[in-house]
């Protein structure tokens, strides 16, 4: 589960919880929009409402290496 980009793992831990989005993201404090674009992988999102998220499971965010797989060789 480490592997996944974090709007899977979000979802997924919050549906293992059996928390529909409402219920997560007032015990997490954030909004239920910002939950929603968290969820389905906005790409700009406000990282400490992101850890507010990730708190919950005890994680937050890190640096991680790259899939250096697509990038564009010079």
């Amino acid at each position: 589960m480490n592997n996944l980009p974090l709007n899977e793992y979000v979802k997924t831990k919050r549906k293992a919880l059996g928390l529909s989005r409402e219920e997560f993201a007032q015990k997490a404090g954030v909004g239920l929009r910002f939950l929603r674009e968290l969820e389905q992988g906005k790409e700009t999102l406000k990282m400490d409402k992101v850890n507010q998220v990730l708190r919950l499971f005890g994680m937050q965010i890190g640096v991680v290496p790259m899939d250096r797989t697509n990038l564009i060789e010079p």
